[in-house]
């Protein structure tokens, strides 16, 4: 966890950039900072890693206060990816990936599996481009190695500072898509900096969004976008950005509140019953604290030889969260077939289920009337 308390920034000229910043950094999730040129989004980012020292205030990592971190070895701890990537040119890509666990002296054999692990973690083969240099590279494959570069000492923090901004709008497209997909199974804790809107509305779990050295609001994308702050928040997100929001419904409102999750302590015999009665043959069941376990089938409970209800349960069944962007709730229908699907909230507490041919249908319906203005 990061935490800013009263951090103040004043340069030796008298500018006062950042003004009594309070910020929690949310560990294990992309958190943007964003804002207009000189709002002090990228100052803050660098005080993490003390490349910039602040002029008063307090920034604890993990409950320690970075003033009796050595900045070089604070560095090392933390992964650095910038918008002009900085990978050494003289060195081949085994070479830069390498760079930071060699510093650490970290044993060859350890370093060669990280290397070939991150290649193939971006879709790089690593036989074919650990040889290779960065100008052999196009510009999208140079900054996925600038990514797994920051990722090779395995660092708890990112730090990304507009990292994709000088890229083409696909390449750029694509580095998004990257980062929440590695997001999802790497799940550090990531501050980057943007300028673009659509950007953090896209990869961000927290927008933190700044003007001349102030945070003016914070929250997750749906929240900004529901609810902005005042008049320079709703400007600096865009009407149409906004307007597009109203039209599309949250996926609290698909929820069935008269679906009620089987609980473990329940008989075989009464979830059976409730089963037949709701003419509905798959249910989530939770534990004595609400927290989704998984699922029970009519057919598990029908054909299955055990004692226990948890028995029959199946643990892998993946619930939407509620605050899920339609990307990543359209790239869990994929990989998920069932007619109902569990919905959950940041703690796992179940919330309900959604119907989802209802769900899809709201959404060809919606998307039908965009087509046609």
């Amino acid at each position: 966890m990061i935490e800013l308390q009263k951090v103040n920034k004043v340069y030796e000229d008298g500018s006062h950039v950042l003004k009594d910043i309070d910020l929690l950094f949310e560990s294990g999730k992309i958190n943007v900072l964003i804002g207009p040129s000189g709002c002090g989004k990228t100052t803050t980012m660098r005080l993490l890693n003390r490349l910039t020292d602040h002029t008063e205030g307090e920034i604890f990592i993990d409950g320690k206060n970075i003033a009796g971190f050595n900045p070089i070895e604070l560095r090392r701890q933390m992964g650095y990816v910038i918008q002009s990537i900085g990978l050494f040119p003289h060195m081949n890509i085994y070479d830069n990936v390498a760079t930071v666990p060699r510093l650490l002296k970290w044993d060859k054999n350890k370093i060669d599996e990280r290397v070939t692990e991150l290649l193939e973690m971006v879709n790089l083969d690593p036989e074919q481009f650990k040889k290779r240099y960065p100008s052999e590279l196009s510009g999208g494959q140079q900054q996925r190695i600038g990514v797994i570069r920051a990722l090779a000492a395995e660092p708890s923090t990112i730090l990304m500072d507009e990292p994709f901004s000088a890229l083409d709008p696909i390449s750029r497209e694509q580095l998004q898509n990257e980062l929440v997909r590695l997001q999802k199974d790497i799940q550090k804790t990531i501050i980057f900096v943007t300028h673009d809107m659509d950007e953090a509305i896209k990869i961000a779990d927290q927008i933190i969004l700044m003007k001349d050295g102030e945070i003016v609001q914070q929250g997750t994308p749906t929240e900004l976008l529901t609810n902005p702050a005042n008049d320079f928040v709703r400007e600096f997100i865009g009407e149409d950005r906004l307007e597009n929001s109203k039209s599309m419904p949250l996926l609290s409102s698909f929820i069935d509140p008269l679906v009620q999750a089987i609980r473990l302590s329940e008989s075989r015999e009464s979830v059976i019953e409730r089963m037949l009665e709701q003419k509905s043959f798959t249910y989530p069941v939770v534990n004595v604290n609400n927290k989704l376990v998984g699922q029970l089938s009519l057919e598990a409970l029908l054909s299955g030889d055990f004692t226990r209800l948890e028995e029959a349960v199946d643990p892998s069944v993946r619930a939407l969260s509620i605050d899920q962007s339609l990307d990543d709730i359209f790239e869990h229908l994929e990989q998920q077939e069932m007619q109902n699907m569990p919905v959950v909230d940041q703690e796992n507490n179940f919330l309900g289920m959604i119907d989802m041919k209802n769900f899809i249908q709201s959404f060809r319906s919606l998307y039908g009337k965009r087509g046609e203005m």
